[in-house]
């Protein structure tokens, strides 16, 4: 049985390489997952954490239980007269998914290239960017229930997607380990270009150039995880009432802003930061990004407390400034589990 689970040596507990932001922590057992077999092995404590790629997970403390790591592989497609279908397991990297895809002539996912993690984070965190989100292309997600020890599927209308949330995101939900997700993909595809960013593209931009587009953009405005520990965006686009926003942009009148479907208003937490003059801004080892105010970083020597205060002082000054609180968009996990507020 130990040796199915692959529990990691003792001295292997560390944590700092199996999240982006690279904060020292460990924890006191870990276990990569890579076969559906193990599934039934694993069973739950209330001390557990299941982790893909750690893109949006920060340890600020060591972890006082054990790690799930996801690493199931594998892709299948097949294909209706009006979509493709696509079976994908939960390990998989989604960047790599993104040009899999899109080199095969399957097309939808052009606007998340690049955003880091695993295919498993993707309905969890409700992913989006550039105008689309990936609920909009799931049919089905496919877990396995660690207190109940057997499968557990969900459609697309139980999955409850929302702004960078779903249910999975719930704490109650915690004991669900994603093992699939399955997606279906028109055919008769038209590129979103809604965002500036994109806005200069031509109604006949291909899937391809859209993609690169996107891949360009991206890099230009997010430091890459591998060269400066990052964990993305930290904070999310707060979502605003059409009258709240629309007092909000009399008094400032260049603050960016979207509305959405349901009459509210998102605005660009990233602008409300750097116009709080904290671009750039450090304490410790953690910093503002430089070029992207939404991005915190790690400087090579960041703690816990470093980043938690850092997010606590932006959290502040924004709200004295423009009365909008801060949410955070990663998960801050602590000795005992996922912390409930900064």
């Amino acid at each position: 049985m130990t040796e199915d689970l692959q529990i990691q040596p003792k001295s292997q507990f560390e944590l700092s390489s199996r999240h982006s932001f690279a904060l020292p922590a460990a924890c006191e057992q870990l276990i990569e997952v890579s076969a559906m077999v193990q599934l039934p092995l694993l069973g739950w404590t209330a001390n557990t954490l299941i982790l893909g790629e750690g893109t949006n997970t920060l340890f600020i403390e060591n972890f006082q239980g054990r790690v799930l790591v996801n690493k199931l592989k594998g892709v299948s497609i097949t294909e209706t007269e009006q979509a493709f279908l696509v079976s994908v397991k939960a390990g998989e990297n989604w960047h790599q998914l993104v040009i899999q895809l899109n080199q095969q002539g399957i097309y939808g996912l052009e606007n998340l290239a690049l955003i880091p993690g695993s295919v498993g984070a993707a309905p969890v965190q409700n992913i989006g960017a550039y105008g689309v989100e990936v609920g909009t292309f799931i049919t089905a997600v496919e877990g396995w229930d660690l207190i109940n020890n057997k499968p557990v599927r969900w459609a697309n209308s139980e999955c409850e997607f929302g702004y960078r949330m779903s249910k999975f995101k719930r704490p109650e939900w915690r004991h669900i380990l994603i093992t699939s997700v399955h997606f279906s993909f028109p055919k008769a595809w038209q590129p979103v270009l809604s965002y500036k960013e994109l806005s200069d593209l031509p109604a006949t931009v291909s899937a391809g150039e859209l993609m690169q587009r996107v891949i360009e953009v991206r890099q230009m405005k997010l430091p890459d995880p591998t060269k400066l520990s990052n964990a993305g965006s930290f904070f999310k686009n707060p979502t605003l009432s059409k009258q709240q926003a629309d007092k909000l942009r009399q008094a400032h009148l260049h603050l960016p802003f979207y509305p959405q479907p349901n009459g509210q208003v998102k605005i660009a937490a990233g602008w409300l930061i750097e116009q709080a003059g904290l671009k750039g801004f450090q304490l410790g080892g953690a910093g503002v990004h430089t070029n992207q105010a939404l991005v915190l970083v790690n400087n090579g020597n960041a703690t816990g407390e470093d980043v938690q205060a850092l997010a606590k002082t932006i959290q502040t000054t924004v709200y004295e400034r423009y009365g909008v609180m801060l949410e955070p968009e990663v998960r801050l996990i602590k000795a005992h589990g996922l912390a409930e507020a900064l």
